[in-house]
């Protein structure tokens, strides 16, 4: 891992990022994207409550690192970058990236490899992957894999600007559902445990008076559960409380409105 500053005119396997790392810029007033458009910056795109977003790169070339470092720093990323995918993992702030390059052709490591040891320690950030050798199979390796892109080099700035853009974007939404998926999961822990019963039936499409006789409860009694239970999940609507039943997988899937008398 290296937190060495990069030259500021830097040249590696094709790239050309001069002035980068003084912010000196010529002509240029922001990243613009493959479409023509600007990207966002780190500055802009924030996964963590205001600091800027942090962008891993794992490439055993040195120098591509420094570029590729200079470039997002001047793009108001915070970045750190790995010479291989062991010095990645031991690091206590990887799961804090909004976005990680990895490159395929890691010395003595398989990138793609790497990606699918990142699932399965459930480190879900978005992954940008870098090759000299691309070719259409591993790019559909990789993108099945869930790669959010998949650059080859040397790729330009605008494309890795881009790219790391829409890997920061996506993190970003995942960060806000995992919070609301905790928000909800909060929710129905306070709940108590008839009112469980009654919102699995409910948000099965069950009528009062069906929950009722399947509870052995009067309907007036079910009327006022559910009044509770939705007051406690904060739910606006029952297609929201259902909503909320299919991220806490509690729906009750063996019985259906239709299947049960009454």
């Amino acid at each position: 891992m290296t937190g060495q500053p990069c030259r500021s005119d830097t040249t590696a396997g094709g790239y050309h990022f001069a002035g980068f790392a003084t912010g000196e810029r010529p002509g240029y007033d922001g990243p613009a994207g493959r479409s023509g458009g600007k990207t966002g910056s780190g500055e802009k795109s924030m996964a963590d409550g205001g600091n800027p977003s942090l962008v891993c790169i794992i490439d055993d070339d040195a120098d591509v690192r420094c570029a590729v470092d200079s470039l997002l720093r001047s793009a108001d990323y915070r970045v750190m970058t790995f010479a291989s995918a062991e010095e990645f993992l031991a690091c206590g702030e990887a799961a804090d990236a909004a976005c990680l390059m990895l490159d395929v052709y890691l010395d003595g490591a398989d990138g793609l490899e790497v990606q699918q040891a990142l699932q399965d320690r459930s480190i879900s950030v978005p992954v940008v992957l870098m090759t000299g050798q691309g070719d259409i199979p591993m790019t559909v390796r990789g993108m099945k894999a869930g790669a959010v892109d998949f650059l080859t080099k040397p790729f330009t700035e605008p494309d890795l600007l881009q790219a790391v853009a829409e890997a920061v974007e996506l993190d970003s939404r995942r960060r806000a559902e995992r919070g609301q998926d905790d928000t909800v999961r909060g929710h129905y822990a306070k709940l108590t445990p008839r009112e469980r019963d009654v919102m699995a039936l409910v948000t099965a499409g069950l009528m009062n008076k069906q929950v009722a006789a399947k509870l052995d409860l009067s309907e007036v009694t079910v009327k006022i559960h559910r009044g509770n239970l939705m007051r406690k999940m904060h739910a606006q609507s029952l297609a929201d409380l259902v909503r909320m039943a299919e991220i806490l997988g509690v729906r009750e899937r063996t019985v259906t409105r239709y299947s049960v008398a009454g």
